[in-house]
């Protein structure tokens, strides 16, 4: 009666329950500078029984309806950070055509793709589990209610920014570098690369989540534009299904829409502890879910 069914991805579920999980992951994922793509993938192929290439491009799809308003929040508040942004971007994106290519060549198996989107999530948990018990990761103060993101200072060697009255700098040539990677991983798993850099950002380059946050969509955003291009084409897929699933991943947007902006609103009056303490939870959760059933069956012979 409440039910729906999607031609492309063959998935067929209540109609109300893409768009509640696409809003709680929004909601929550937009604080830490991520859409929530990295756990809705996991989701569409456990729970909705989404598991060909195809599900990636849908992943890509969801962010593009999910990101804008969460961008334009952050700018209008001031914590956008435009030179990280383009940085992140100028990387990620060419990485982007390497990891469908790894996707539809290598990864169309769920027996080899469900590993491998188990150990991105693991390190994604480790990057943020260290950085919560480094020194200053338990911090939970909050930046103050007007704080922006200002006094930008470029040089080859050092990008550097004022943010709450203290001064942060990167080499944005070393992120530049490690966004290459990560838009091939991303590009495989269907992320845009928003979910690894972000945790990169703040465990490693030490940068405040408040002022990543909108800087890490952004890339994602014109990641995902060319993810959901690449998924769309179907190159070199031979017989593996790579196109998106268009009406599920609008569907998934409806409810990232919404729930991204809120919690853009939201994220400056949440410290960084229980936003970091609930990445690591869920991460955990789902990486054991997919490595686990791959141990016991090397395990077992």
């Amino acid at each position: 009666m409440f039910t729906v069914h999607f031609p492309i991805s063959g998935v067929e579920t209540w109609a109300f329950l893409p768009p509640v999980v696409s809003f709680l992951l929004a909601y929550f994922g937009a604080m830490a500078g991520v859409t929530g793509a990295f756990l809705l993938l996991p989701f569409q192929m456990s729970v909705l029984g989404y598991t060909s290439p195809g599900v990636s491009g849908t992943n890509f799809l969801y962010n593009l309806f999910a990101i804008p308003a969460t961008v334009v929040r952050y700018a209008r508040e001031g914590r956008m950070n435009w030179p990280l942004a383009l940085v992140i971007t100028a990387g990620s994106l060419p990485g982007i055509a390497g990891g469908y290519w790894l996707r539809v060549r290598y990864l169309t198996d769920q027996a080899r793709f469900r590993p491998f989107a188990g150990l991105v999530l693991l390190y994604l948990a480790w990057k943020v589990g260290s950085n919560l018990l480094s020194s200053g990761g338990w911090s939970s103060s909050l930046p103050a209610q007007d704080a922006r993101v200002s006094a930008h200072r470029l040089a080859a060697a050092s990008f550097s920014f004022v943010f709450d009255g203290r001064e942060y700098g990167y080499n944005p040539a070393a992120l530049l570098f490690v966004a290459l990677l990560v838009g091939f991983v991303g590009g495989a798993y269907g992320i845009g690369g928003g979910a690894v850099l972000a945790p990169f950002c703040v465990s490693v380059l030490r940068l405040p989540v408040h002022a990543v946050a909108g800087a890490s969509l952004f890339g994602t955003f014109v990641s995902s534009l060319a993810g959901v291009a690449a998924y769309a084409s179907g190159l070199g897929a031979d017989q593996a299904s790579t196109s998106p699933d268009w009406a599920l991943g609008a569907i998934f947007g409806a409810g990232g829409v919404i729930g991204g902006y809120l919690g853009a609103k939201s994220q400056r009056f949440i410290p960084d502890r229980p936003i970091k303490i609930g990445l690591l939870i869920v991460l955990v959760g789902v990486s054991f879910k997919y490595l686990l059933p791959t141990l016991f069956s090397l395990i077992m012979g």
